[in-house]
Parts: C-alpha cells; sequence; structure tokens
C-alpha cells in the first residue's frame, strides 16, 4: 500500500510539473496575443507588443517593444513606446483562477502628452479604456457574463514604472519640444480588492494611475515653465524682427532721401 501511495505521489509531482512546464513556456505567446488581440479593443489605438522571452524555470518574462498608439484626432505617431518591461509570474498560480503577479516593472518608457482642443491624448484613451469596460458589461449575454465572471483572472502585486520621460506636443511648439521626467510609480496588489481583476479592469487602474503622475505638478509645473520661456523667446524674437524691419525701413528712406538729393543736384533743382 504504502508503495502505491510513494508512486501515486510521484505520478501527481510529475504532473504538475508538466503542467506548470507547459503553462509557463506558452506564457510568453500567451502574453503577446492577449496584448496585441485584446489590447486594441480596450483602448480603441494600435497596440502592439513586439517580443516576449520567458525563462521557464523561473516564471520570469522580458516583454520587448511595446507599443500604444493614439486616438483618432491626435497628430503624434504614439502615444507611449516602451522597450522593455520585466515580468514576474507566481508559476503555482499558473493552474488556479487567478494568476498572481509578483511584479511588472516597465523601465524607461517614452510618453508623448498631446493636448488638443481642451483635452488630451491620455484622457481620450482612459475614456475608451473606461467605454470598452461599461460596453461589455451592459451589452453581453448572459452565457458572456458568465464566461467573464469565472475566466481567468489576475492580481499584481507590484506594478512599477521607472526613468520614464514625458514629451510635450502642441500646435504652438510646432517644431520646438519640450519634456520632462516622469515621477516614479509603484502601484501594490491591483485587483485583490476584487480577488482578482479581469486584464481589462487592471490595465484601467494602472492607466489612471499613469494619467495622475502625467498631470501631476511634477511634470506640468516643468512644461509651463517651459511655454513661457518660449512664449517669451517668440515675443524677442518678434520685437527683434520688427525692429530690423523699422531699421530697414529707415535705412531705405536715407537712401531714397540722398538718391532725391543727387537727383536734384544733377538738374540744379
Amino acid at each position: 500500500m504504502k508503495k502505491w501511495i510513494i508512486l501515486g505521489g510521484g505520478a501527481l509531482v510529475a504532473i504538475i510539473i508538466i503542467v506548470l512546464v507547459v503553462g509557463v513556456s506558452n506564457l510568453g505567446p500567451m502574453i503577446k496575443k492577449t496584448v496585441n488581440t485584446y489590447g486594441p479593443k480596450i483602448t480603441r489605438t494600435q497596440v502592439r507588443l513586439g517580443d516576449v522571452r520567458v525563462s521557464i524555470l523561473s516564471a520570469e518574462a522580458k516583454l520587448k517593444d511595446f507599443f500604444l498608439g493614439n486616438p483618432k484626432g491626435f497628430k503624434s505617431p504614439q502615444a507611449m513606446s516602451v522597450g522593455s518591461i520585466h515580468l514576474n509570474v507566481d508559476e503555482k498560480s499558473l493552474t488556479k483562477d487567478t494568476i498572481i503577479i509578483d511584479k511588472i516593472e516597465v523601465i524607461a518608457p517614452e510618453i508623448t502628452y498631446e493636448k488638443i482642443r481642451g483635452t488630451d491624448n491620455f484622457q481620450t484613451i482612459l475614456n475608451n479604456v473606461k467605454k470598452a469596460i461599461g460596453a461589455d458589461e451592459t451589452t453581453e449575454k448572459p452565457a458572456e457574463k458568465r464566461e467573464r465572471d469565472e475566466g481567468k483572472k489576475i492580481l499584481i502585486k507590484n506594478f512599477i514604472v521607472r526613468d520614464g520621460k514625458v514629451n510635450l506636443a502642441m500646435a504652438v511648439l510646432a517644431e520646438k519640444t519640450l519634456n520632462a521626467n516622469l515621477p516614479d510609480i509603484h502601484l501594490k496588489n491591483v485587483g485583490q480588492k476584487k480577488g482578482g481583476a479581469s486584464p481589462a479592469e487592471a490595465f484601467k487602474e494602472i492607466f489612471a494611475a499613469l494619467y495622475a503622475k502625467i498631470t501631476s505638478p511634477a511634470v506640468t509645473d516643468v512644461f509651463n515653465e517651459g511655454l513661457k520661456k518660449l512664449a517669451t523667446e517668440t515675443k524677442a524674437t518678434t520685437e527683434k524682427a520688427k525692429k530690423q524691419v523699422e531699421d530697414a525701413g529707415e535705412i531705405a528712406k536715407e537712401r531714397m532721401k540722398t538718391t532725391t538729393d543727387k537727383v536734384k543736384g544733377m538738374f540744379g533743382k
């Protein structure tokens, strides 16, 4: 009997190892497909993830070349790009209803904050995310709701953004650029209140925190100072140009007067 218990236990361990290995090895394609498929539906913009590399032994993933496009009506080529994102998954949770992500670390995101007609690109994307989640909840059929409620959830223990940069884009800037450092972000236990959140719900919480940092005084004060400096420089340039035009006009008048006097002299008048 003891022998069968040992053999049974060994088989169980083997099965668990196989499940975990298969789960982790499929984690990369799963992440990439999820981002590239559902990202555009949630944000209503282009969303691309270039590559995902996963360590089977540690369940650590490195996401490369993340791209978030701008909504329609904005001229900047992108809202955000990230060269590298590190992700640590609790591999034991892969077989459970809620996948636990120990850490997501977004390194050096390049953000373009574009303001037009009293709004901006990140506010528009955030509104799109809220509408997408709201539309799903109000229009889905009972079977779809049950599938959503019973589907995989995620819980992110630590979400970190560091070394980011925000570039301001406005019509008045023309070809000039203003940029500011993005304050670091550290969110804890995203999705914990509900015992796990859907990817869309987690994205909304994270994106709202990102938008709050982009529009924080630490960033906007830098932009306001830059705009004031630019306005002063523009005014000085305009006044200098105006003076140059006026000076040129005076010189032209003097030359015309001199020429006229010479002509009068030639005719003895």
